[in-house]
């Protein structure tokens, strides 16, 4: 259990932290000469049964509320000091206000320096005390007179702390590993050491994660947990880790994570809720507030997405519009703070780490934001199923959440969904939304083939389109399938269409093109183009054309290029050489394909390039840079067969 101090400055925090562990956990000098803690400090303890409770000690002054809410943001269990002769002060409310706003419910008050405290001042010191929680998530946690400087009550104080250690379930290890960055520094013949408290997921030695943002990945060397040498981690933990990788310790600091390479999403914008204080003024439409999550600081904009003001007491649906970019998994917590960090404006949890650019307030939008505040998977996914026509993103939907794996199958299993995987792509669809796609690519090919009688089919990509410009190519891939299977539609070489559905070429444009194809025929790899054919058979240009698009709708010929027309003979051939490079060299690449279609010299790159263009634009393969890569969802026999 990791026990995280607050209260006001000098109302002796570090001095009780060290009479319960006899550690001083104010470390930097500046402290030590002063008396003041200026950043977090850390004490551990062992207990009876092998483990160890950790203190996580935080600065009181008011200037320094950013470092108190680094610190403050994972820990477990609240230890609220206040002096007996002072009682509740200012940053003993703003303290008590930041843990209520986190959602911490677990702890204790130590009412501190009741060595130098009169009886009747005790009392009302007492009083005050309960009057400050009063209606809080604190409000019920014990109260213990002690003295960090005699030791009075200390060890009754002590011995609630262990047991509570001892009741307390730690989060559950699962999920991606994930770890907010509180402290960087270099020891000798060490290297570069981080620490923070892990969120979610385990760590061991040897493992590779990232430092984000940038992004840099580091390896784990060595690892304390709990400030004991360890070979494994995990969530709720605090530790230590020893990295190597190519980066300097100057290249990081407080506010970033070390994390999983899956978890390392550059965002600037998040959606969440927040709930303003009753003791602050209300929150405007794009305020600008100094954003606190994790262990970061950033400043940015907070937009209000169902309502025109927050009121004090209130709560609302936002999006953060954040200046520089972080980390950040749906159930976050933060605090906002004005634009001149002087005090509290609300606080709040993350919702939904991928939000729309658009559509923002509708009224479905914030029918799923609502049905996000619920921590059971389940409530959201259901909705986002029933809502989609096209399907659910489900590798998102792990990632936002930090499912992991088995975690994940098993919540799609739990909601029912018809699962397609392809790679790293993984969508899910209700029953109702995959019987509404098929019936809305049959009535496609339907009207496409009322509207063309004379064409053989409809390119797939071209009807993946027609079908849904947001239909995912597996999906689509997965449905074509199905269709082929049960002959409810029909495939002729790359065309799909109705069984029933024939185009035919008439005898007389069947005839031309007999007298024409030796010119294709001859160069098939770059066959002459329209204006070539039309001179070399003195036929007008035009109805060249013509005839060469009436052949291309039916099946004949192929338009790789403008006015440039190959049979689709050539083209099944040229897909088979494409699909060879990719076996034998992992992509099609320019150079490659020009030497193996041109190697007497006669052709050259910018054909080469057209051809692979085409298959980019007809879905055969995708572009990657200067690579052309088969997509797993092209059926290659459909291109390749003659």
């Amino acid at each position: 259990m990791l026990i995280g101090t607050a209260g006001h400055i000098d109302h002796g925090k570090t001095t009780l932290v060290k009479a319960l562990t006899g550690v001083d956990a104010d470390r930097l000098p500046q402290e030590k000469a002063r008396g003041i803690t200026l950043d977090l400090g850390y004490a551990y303890t062992p207990l009876a049964d092998g483990s160890v409770l950790g203190f996580v000690d935080v600065p009181g002054h008011e200037k320094l509320v950013h470092n108190m809410l680094a610190g403050a943001t994972a820990i477990d269990f609240v230890l609220l000091v206040i002096a007996a002769d002072d009682g509740p002060m200012p940053q003993t409310r703003e303290h008590l206000e930041l843990l209520d706003l986190l959602g911490l419910s677990r702890g204790a008050v130590a009412l501190t320096k009741i060595d130098v405290a009169a009886p009747e001042r005790l009392d009302a010191a007492r009083h005050a005390v309960h009057e400050l929680l009063a209606g809080t998530a604190l409000a019920t946690c014990p109260l213990f007179p002690v003295s960090g400087r005699t030791g009075d009550g200390v060890d009754a104080l002590r011995d609630h702390l262990e047991r509570e250690a001892t009741a307390f379930v730690p989060p559950a290890a699962g999920g991606r590993f994930r770890l907010a960055i509180d402290r960087a520094f270099s020891l000798s013949g060490v290297g570069t050491v981080v620490t923070g408290t892990a969120h979610a997921g385990t760590v061991a030695v040897g493992e590779t994660l990232m430092l984000a943002p940038p992004g840099l990945k580091a390896r784990v060397r060595g690892l304390h947990v709990q400030d004991r040498p360890a070979e494994r981690g995990q969530a709720g933990e605090r530790c230590a880790l020893a990295l190597k990788g190519e980066f300097e310790k100057s290249d990081i600091r407080r506010g970033q994570w070390l994390v999983e390479p899956s978890l390392v999403l550059a965002l600037n914008r998040v959606q969440g809720e927040v709930r303003v204080p009753a003791s602050q003024p209300a929150l405007r439409h794009m305020q600008s507030v100094h954003v606190h999550l994790g262990t970061e600081d950033i400043v940015g904009r907070v937009a209000l997405l169902d309502t025109r003001e927050v009121a004090p007491g209130e709560r609302a649906l936002v999006e953060l519009l954040l200046e520089r970019e972080t980390l950040a998994l749906r159930g976050d917590r933060f605090i906002l703070r004005d634009a001149g960090a002087q005090r509290t404006v609300a606080g709040g949890r993350v919702l939904d780490i991928f939000p729309p650019t658009r559509h923002k307030r509708t009224p479905e939008r914030l029918a799923l934001l609502d049905r996000l505040r619920d921590d059971d998977p389940v409530v959201a996914l259901e909705y986002l199923a029933d809502q989609s026509t096209t399907g659910v993103d489900l590798e998102r939907f792990a990632l936002s959440w930090n499912l992991d794996r088995d975690a994940a199958e098993a919540l799609w299993q739990r909601v029912g969904l018809r699962v397609i995987r392809e790679g790293e792509t993984v969508i899910g669809l209700r029953s109702a939304a995959w019987a509404g796609l098929r019936a809305r690519l049959l009535d496609v090919l339907e009207q496409e083939h009322a509207r063309a009688p004379d064409m053989i089919g409809v390119e797939p990509e071209r009807l993946r389109r027609l079908t849904s410009v947001r239909l995912a190519r597996p999906v689509f891939a997965a449905l074509r399938a199905e269709l082929l299977a049960s002959g409810a539609i029909a495939q002729t070489r790359t065309w799909l269409h109705r069984p029933s559905h024939r185009a035919s070429v008439s005898d007389s444009d069947r005839a031309c093109f007999a007298a024409w194809r030796p010119l294709l025929d001859a160069k098939p790899y770059n066959p002459p183009r329209v204006r070539d054919v039309a001179k070399a058979t003195g036929t007008p240009e035009h109805e060249v054309r013509r005839l060469f698009k009436r052949l291309a709708r039916a099946g004949e010929l192929y338009p790789v290029a403008h006015d440039h027309y190959f049979t689709a003979g050539a083209v099944a051939e040229l897909a088979g050489i494409v699909r060879q490079l990719n076996v034998e060299q992992g992509a099609a690449r320019a150079a490659p394909f020009r030497d193996i279609l041109f190697s007497d010299g006669d052709g050259g790159r910018k054909v080469a390039i057209a051809i692979l263009e085409f298959f980019d634009r007809i879905g055969y393969t995708r572009r990657v840079r200067d690579d052309h890569v088969l997509r797993h969802d092209s059926a290659l026999h459909d291109l390749t067969a003659r």
